[in-house]
C-alpha cells in the first residue's frame, strides 16, 4: 500500500479497532525457530486492514489474504498465537508505531519515507503493473496509439506520461477508470495486478482481460515493481531478524508462491529481487 496513493478498498464486515480473533498457531510441543519478544508474550498481534486480496478478516474473524496467510505462517513456525485487530488503513501504521501491534498487513510498500519511521521486513512480493483490455494486451508497446487510462500515484505513471503524452488519462481511483474502459472512452487501462484479480473474481470486469505487463525498459515499474513488506517497530531488532529469516525460508520452500496462487495471482509476484525502497 503506497504512502503516496489512495487505493480502492473492497469492504468486508469488520469493526475497526476491535479485537476479532485469536488464531491458535502453535502446538504444545512446538519449538520456536528464533528467540525474540513480541508485544504480548506468545502472541503475534496484527493490525489487519481490509484490502483484498492482501489483507482482511473473514466472516469468522480469522486473518486472511496474502499478507495474512504469510503472517499466520510466520506465527506457526515461531509457535505464536495470532491476535488480529481490524483497523482502518489510515490508522494501521500508528498501531505499530504506538506499540499496539507487532506488524500490520495490507500490501505496504517498502518506501524510503516509511523506512525513516519504522522497520520494514524483507520483501514479501511485488505489486505488479497490469494491462486491462478486451484484446488481452500484455506489452507496453500495445499501449502506443491507444487511449490509455491509469490511476494516480503508481510508480509507472511518470514513465507512461513520457511515453504516451496526451493519450494518457489519469484517474483518482480504479472504479472510475474501469467505468470509462467499459464505456469505450478509453481503449486500455493500466492498474495494479491484484486489483484486477479481485475485480475479475467478483465478475466486475465483464469481458476485460488482465495481464501482468511484460518487462519494458521504458517503464521501470515493469522491471522493478514496488515491494510489499510488513512494517514493524524500529526497536524490535530480534523480532525483525526472525521475521526476515522466516520470509526468506518461505520464499525458498515455495510457501509464498503457493499463497499468491491460492488468491489467483501470478506466482511471479514472489520473485522480488533484492530489497529496495521506493524513493
Amino acid at each position: 500500500m503506497p504512502a503516496f496513493k489512495s487505493k480502492t478498498y473492497f469492504l468486508l464486515p469488520t469493526i475497526a479497532g476491535m479485537l476479532l480473533s485469536a488464531q491458535i498457531a502453535h502446538a504444545a510441543d512446538c519449538t520456536p525457530k528464533h528467540k525474540f519478544t513480541t508485544i504480548e508474550p506468545g502472541t503475534l498481534t496484527v493490525a489487519v486492514t481490509t484490502y483484498a486480496p492482501h489483507s482482511y478478516l473473514d466472516d469468522s474473524g480469522t486473518m486472511k489474504g496474502i499478507d495474512g496467510d504469510i503472517a499466520a505462517e510466520f506465527a506457526k513456525r515461531e509457535c505464536l498465537q495470532v491476535k488480529a485487530v481490524a483497523v482502518d488503513p489510515a490508522a494501521a501504521i500508528q498501531y505499530v508505531l504506538s506499540g499496539q501491534a507487532d506488524i500490520t498487513t495490507g500490501d505496504w510498500y517498502r518506501t524510503a519515507e516509511r523506512a525513516k519511521a519504522m522497520n520494514l521486513s524483507a520483501p514479501l512480493y511485488t505489486d505488479q503493473m497490469a494491462i486491462y483490455s478486451k484484446h488481452d494486451f500484455k506489452k507496453v508497446s500495445d499501449l502506443e496509439g491507444k487511449r490509455v487510462g491509469t490511476v494516480q500515484g503508481y510508480l509507472w505513471v511518470a514513465d507512461l506520461k513520457a511515453l504516451l503524452g496526451g493519450s494518457l488519462k489519469l484517474y483518482p481511483n480504479s472504479v472510475n477508470m474501469q467505468q470509462d474502459l467499459f464505456a469505450g472512452r478509453i481503449d486500455v487501462a493500466v492498474d495494479g495486478y491484484s486489483t484486477g484479480v479481485v475485480a475479475a473474481q467478483k465478475g466486475a470486469l465483464k469481458d476485460v482481460k488482465v495481464a501482468v505487463a511484460a518487462a519494458d525498459p521504458r517503464v521501470k515499474a515493469t522491471k522493478e515493481a514496488a515491494q510489499a513488506a510488513f512494517p514493524y517497530s524500529l526497536k524490535a531488532k530480534e523480532f525483525g531478524e526472525a521475521l526476515d529469516s522466516n520470509i526468506e525460508a518461505m520464499h525458498k520452500d515455495g510457501t509464498i508462491v503457493k499463497i499468491l496462487k491460492s488468491y489467483g495471482l501470478d506466482g511471479t509476484a514472489g520473485e522480488t529481487g533484492a530489497p529496495r525502497l521506493v524513493q
